[in-house]
C-alpha cells in the first residue's frame, strides 16, 4: 500500500520540519520510476509521511519548486521517463474539468430555487454562495501548494485535524460515498432522459444500467488531461442545453400544465411566498449551494496540473461563467414558467414536447461526464494507494489496466444498485450533500485557513496582523459556523422532505420499470 491507508504520525507540529533529503528514485524494468509525483511509497518507520514528508505538519513554504523532495518540478522530473505521465495539466484543461463539474443539469433547477426563495433573495444567495466558494477554493489551491504531495482530499483530512489515523479514513469514507452517490444519481438522470425521450420505451432499470455501461467505458481514460477534453465537450453542449431551454421557455406561448382557471397566468415573486415552510426555503437554499460545492475534487485536479500556481485563472473563469450563466438561466425561465408551472429540472415545464426532447437532447454529454468524472476521481484514489511506488503507475501494464477497469467497475456497479434500490435518491443525495459538503464546501476550509495562519504568524495570529488578521480569523470562523448549518438544518431538511415524501406516498419502490421522464 502506499501509506498504510491514512496511518497518522504521531509528531504533531505546526512548524516544518528540516526538508527531507532527496533520493534517487529506483527504476523499474521498463525504466520508469517508482510512484507517482516524487512519493516513494509507504515507509514503516513513519506510517503518516509520504515522500519522507510529515502528513501532520502545515508548511510556512508555499513555494513548490522550492522542496526539493516533493516539488512539482522534481515530481515531474520523476515521471519524465514514464509512458502514463500525471502532471500533465494545463491550467485552460484544469478550467475545462471545473466547468464540466459545475455546467451541469443541476443549472436546470435554479428556477425551482428561485420560485421557493424569491428572485431577489435567489440572485443574492447565488452570488453569495459563488464568492464563498471562490474564497474557500483559494484557500484549497494556498494549502497545495503549500503541500505538492498531496493527492486528494483525503490527504487534507488527515493533515488539518493533527495527523489522525482516523481523520484520513472519515474522510475517506464521506469522499468515496459522495462520489458514488453523485454517479448513482446519473445512472437516474441518463434513465430519465432515456425514458423523456422515448416516451418510456425500456424498463427503467434497462435504462439506468445502459448508462452505467457506458459511464464505465468512458470513465476508462487514467489521466485527467485526457478527460478534460471530454470535459470541454461536456461544458459546451451543456451551455447549449439550457441555452435552447431558456429561449424556448421565452417562445413558447404557455408553460406545460398551463390552466388559466384554475392556476392563473405565471405568477413571478420577487421574495418568498406567504406561508413558505422552513423545510421548503432551506431545500430551495441547499440546492443552489450544492450547485457551486464542488471542493472536493480541487485537491485532486491541483496534483495534475503542471504549473499549480495557475489554477486561480481556471477558478476565475469558471466563476464568473457560473454566476452569469446560473443567475441568467434561472430567472429568464422562471420569469416565463412562474411559480406555479414550475418543476425541477426546468425542462419539465416547457409545454412543447418537441422543445423539451430538443433542449434536454443537448445534455446527453454532462448525464454521462460528470458521473465519469467523479467515477475516475474515485478510482484514481483507490488506483494510487495500491500501485504507488510501482511500475504499474507509469506504464501500460496488463495489472495495471485490469485493476484499473476494475475499480471503475466496482464504482458503477454499487452505483448503479444505490439508483434502483433507494426510492427516494433525490432526496437522499441532499441528505448526503449535506452531511458531506458540510466538510467539504465550508468546514475543513476554515479549518485549513485557521491552521495555515497559526504556522505562519504563531499562535497569536489574528493579534500581530492587525485588522487583517482579526477579519480573516473572524469570517474563516463564519465559515466553520455556516458548515455546520448546513450539517444540522440541511440534514434536517433533507429528512423532513424524505418523512413528507412518504406521508404523501410521492416514492416508488426498488428497482421499479416505472417510467421517470419529465
Amino acid at each position: 500500500m502506499a501509506f498504510g491507508f491514512g496511518k497518522g504520525s504521531n509528531v504533531v507540529s505546526d512548524n516544518p520540519p528540516t526538508a527531507a533529503v532527496a533520493t534517487e528514485k529506483p527504476m523499474m524494468g521498463d525504466g520508469s520510476t517508482s510512484g507517482y509525483g516524487g512519493y516513494d511509497g509507504y515507509d514503516p518507520e513513519n506510517p503518516g509521511a509520504v515522500g519522507g514528508r510529515k502528513m501532520s505538519r502545515i508548511d510556512k513554504n508555499i513555494d513548490s519548486d522550492t522542496d526539493s523532495s516533493t516539488s512539482v518540478g522534481k515530481q515531474m522530473e520523476m515521471e519524465a521517463g514514464n509512458t502514463i505521465k500525471y502532471r500533465t495539466c494545463s491550467w485552460p484543461k484544469t478550467a475545462a474539468l471545473l466547468f464540466s463539474e459545475y455546467i451541469c443539469l443541476a443549472i436546470m433547477s435554479f428556477p425551482y430555487s428561485y420560485s421557493v426563495l424569491g428572485l431577489a433573495p435567489g440572485l443574492i444567495l447565488t452570488v453569495v454562495v459563488a464568492a464563498l466558494v471562490l474564497y474557500t477554493s483559494y484557500t484549497v489551491w494556498e494549502f497545495c501548494l503549500r503541500h505538492p504531495e498531496v493527492k486528494d482530499v483525503c490527504d487534507i483530512g488527515q493533515m488539518l485535524f493533527w495527523g489522525k489515523e482516523w481523520a484520513w479514513w472519515a474522510t475517506a469514507v464521506m469522499f468515496i460515498l459522495n462520489n458514488t452517490f453523485i454517479q448513482g444519481f446519473h445512472c437516474l438522470v441518463g434513465a430519465k432522459y432515456l425514458n423523456t425521450i422515448t416516451n418510456h420505451s425500456v424498463c427503467t432499470i434497462g435504462f439506468s444500467a445502459i448508462v452505467a455501461t457506458i459511464s464505465f467505458v468512458c470513465s476508462l481514460p487514467r489521466t485527467f488531461s485526457t478527460l478534460a477534453k471530454l470535459g470541454t465537450a461536456s461544458a459546451f453542449f451543456t451551455f447549449i442545453s439550457v441555452l435552447l431551454a431558456t429561449i424556448f421557455a421565452a417562445i413558447e406561448p404557455h408553460p406545460y400544465g398551463y390552466d388559466p382557471v384554475k392556476l392563473g397566468e405565471p405568477l413571478v415573486l420577487v421574495v418568498p411566498a406567504a406561508g413558505t415552510t422552513f423545510v421548503a426555503g432551506m431545500n430551495a437554499f441547499m440546492n443552489i449551494s450544492y450547485t457551486f460545492i464542488g471542493q472536493i475534487t480541487i485537491p485532486s485536479f491541483i496534483a495534475e496540473m503542471k504549473n499549480p500556481k495557475d489554477f486561480p485563472k481556471a477558478l476565475w473563469a469558471v466563476t464568473i461563467a457560473e454566476v452569469i450563466l446560473f443567475s441568467l438561466v434561472g430567472a429568464i425561465v422562471y420569469d416565463y414558467t412562474g411559480t406555479q408551472y414550475n418543476v425541477a429540472p426546468a425542462f419539465g415545464s416547457l409545454g412543447n414536447e418537441v422543445y423539451k426532447k430538443v433542449s434536454f437532447s443537448f445534455m446527453i454529454p454532462t448525464l454521462i461526464f460528470l458521473g465519469v468524472l467523479y467515477a475516475s476521481v474515485s478510482a484514481r484514489f483507490v488506483y494510487f494507494r495500491i500501485f504507488a511506488g510501482t511500475r504499474h503507475m507509469g506504464s501500460h501494464t496488463v495489472v495495471g489496466w485490469a485493476s484499473w477497469a476494475a475499480i471503475l467497475a466496482v464504482t458503477w456497479l454499487f452505483a448503479f444498485i444505490i439508483a434502483e434500490v433507494i426510492p427516494f435518491f433525490s432526496d437522499l443525495l441532499s441528505l448526503m450533500s449535506s452531511l458531506f459538503d458540510s466538510f467539504f464546501g465550508f468546514i475543513f476550509w476554515g479549518v485549513a485557513y485557521l491552521r495555515m495562519r497559526k504556522a505562519d504568524h504563531g499562535p497569536g495570529f489574528w493579534k500581530v496582523r492587525g485588522i487583517r488578521g482579526m477579519t480573516g480569523y473572524v469570517f474563516n470562523i463564519i465559515l466553520i459556523l455556516i458548515g455546520l448549518l448546513f450539517l444540522t438544518a440541511g440534514t434536517y431538511a433533507s429528512v423532513e422532505s424524505i418523512i413528507q415524501g412518504y406521508a404523501a406516498s410521492s416514492f416508488g419502490g426498488p428497482f421499479s420499470c416505472a417510467s421517470n421522464g419529465v
